[in-house]
């Protein structure tokens, strides 16, 4: 097997290049390959294409990796359709972030191990507060902010500014400054928002802003739950980022909510378990306020609703949070209602389950 990493400054951005590889290759090893791993070669000019012709004539795997949704399937070119799987990588999930940790949980002792619970949790919070960027993991604590933050100015730089030559930056920063310090956001909320701040942006502009950013994967909006169309465009839409680092080292008012950090850890959590099926991710919301925090649609089936919060006790559990569930339950016709919770669990009509155990199961 072979691995090139594009992003090496010795590599020229020529097409030539790749041209040459194949044939190079076979010089140099005396056959070819069986696997070739190439990394962000979507800064090749007309990569699509020569990919294209070595996967029709020639015997071999290649797997493309890129950092850039360019290499996504929602941008893939016309040339390669039906012919790749897309496996996006999400950041660490919380089994990976304990292996990376290099730490064994006994799993089955924990009801009875009080010094293996207080372990686990003391883990769930570092990756709470933290997150799943496998290097942000390893590093010093010291340093993991700054890491964060210079993720934050190469994805807004690299994968919007520069990709979708964005005029109005300053715009663009004072628009993620709102959602990073928001749960939800509609677009004339933030038009006047910004106005009121003497940011000159439209609307339309604001609108490619938002899809400019989630096709870098940087955040992800999930809608508001309705059979109408029109509603779902409407209705303010609940916002999550990527990674609860972000959350953590950007925010300034989230940063210390740790039951913030726990619905946006399980919106993450979501999206990773069922990206590859036919599920959709709604929140539910009715014109009293009651309020779901994520719906899962799979077909035309609601699957499960799910309602978080930051409870070690069924009575800290608010009232209005069970109404709601049950609410949303006898309205979209769904009998799986879940609670996750810091660290109380029960079963019954309503399952209440603490969120390392949840982050844990196998679905």
């Amino acid at each position: 097997m072979l691995y090139i990493n594009f992003d090496d400054e010795r590599i020229p951005e020529r097409t030539e290049f790749l041209t040459m590889l194949i044939p190079t290759i076979v010089e140099v090893f005396g056959k070819l390959l069986r696997y070739l791993f190439l990394d962000e070669i979507q800064n090749i000019p007309n990569w699509s294409k020569w990919l294209r012709r070595i996967y029709d004539t020639e015997n071999m795997r290649i797997v493309i990796t890129g950092s850039s949704s360019r290499v996504s399937s929602r941008e893939l070119p016309t040339e390669l359709r039906g012919r790749c799987i897309e496996i996006p990588l999400f950041p660490l999930s919380f089994s990976e972030f304990i292996r990376f940790k290099n730490v064994k949980i006994e799993l089955s002792i924990l009801p009875y191990a009080i010094n293996e619970k207080s372990r686990l949790l003391s883990l769930l919070l570092e990756y709470i507060e933290y997150g799943g960027m496998p290097e942000v993991v390893l590093a010093d604590p010291a340093i993991r902010f700054d890491i964060l933050q210079e993720y934050y100015r190469t994805v807004l730089m690299r994968d919007v500014v520069e990709r979708f030559r964005v005029k109005n930056e300053e715009a663009l920063k004072a628009m993620m400054r709102l959602l990073l310090n928001s749960t939800s956001y509609s677009i004339s909320k933030m038009y006047n928002t910004l106005k009121s701040l003497n940011y000159n942006v439209g609307k339309s502009t604001l609108l490619h802003y938002l899809s400019y950013v989630e096709s870098s994967y940087f955040l992800h909006s999930v809608p508001i739950f309705s059979y109408k169309v029109k509603d779902q465009m409407q209705y303010p839409r609940k916002v999550y980022f990527i990674d609860n680092g972000f959350i953590t080292s950007l925010s300034t008012k989230f940063s210390k909510n740790i039951g913030r950090k726990m619905e946006n850890l399980v919106a993450i959590e979501l999206l990773r378990r069922y990206w590859a099926m036919d599920v959709e991710i709604f929140y539910w919301k009715d014109n009293q306020g009651r309020e779901v925090d994520f719906v899962i649609k799979e077909g035309n089936e609601i699957k499960e609703l799910v309602q978080v919060t930051y409870a070690s006790g069924r009575d800290e559990v608010e009232r209005r949070e069970i109404k709601s569930l049950r609410k949303a339950g006898e309205e979209l016709n769904c009998k799986r209602k879940t609670v996750i919770t810091w660290d109380y669990e029960e079963e019954g009509e309503i399952k209440f389950i603490p969120l390392w155990k949840w982050l844990l199961e196998k679905i």
